[in-house]
């Protein structure tokens, strides 16, 4: 059995730490005041809160959204971002095929499809950061 003293020490430094009420931050406490809980842009830091306010302006930096719709034409071809001179690109030709034709495009004039005939031109795309 333990000491009687050393109960009591125990006993009392549970409940100092139950008891121990910590003030709430001033981020908390505005947020807590203004309503409720922070949104995420209020929470974001760093490449989310960078990402966030260029999405906020319109911009879309790391193709979040989904691509504008092309034709595939020769006049109005697939575009394909690459921050390199070629990028492997797959190619559903139909619809509801299962199957993924894969080729390369390349830099420079529009490519086609080697299965389907569809347009792809390769667009260079610097990184956002």
């Amino acid at each position: 059995m333990a000491p009687v003293g050393l109960l009591r020490v125990m006993n009392r430094a549970m409940l100092r730490t139950m008891v121990t009420v910590r003030p709430l931050s001033r981020s908390s406490a505005r947020a807590m005041s203004a309503g409720g809980i922070p949104t995420d842009e209020e929470q974001a830091t760093g490449l989310e809160r960078k990402t966030l306010q260029a999405l906020k302006k319109g911009l879309d930096p790391y193709s979040i959204r989904k691509p504008k719709e092309y034709a595939g034409t020769k006049e109005d071809p697939h575009i394909v971002p690459s921050i390199h001179n070629q990028r492997l690109v797959g190619c559903i030709c139909e619809e509801d095929n299962s199957a993924i034709v894969w080729f390369w495009v390349h830099a420079g004039e529009a490519q086609r499809c080697p299965s389907c005939g569809a347009h792809y031109k390769l667009v260079h795309h610097d990184p956002p950061h």
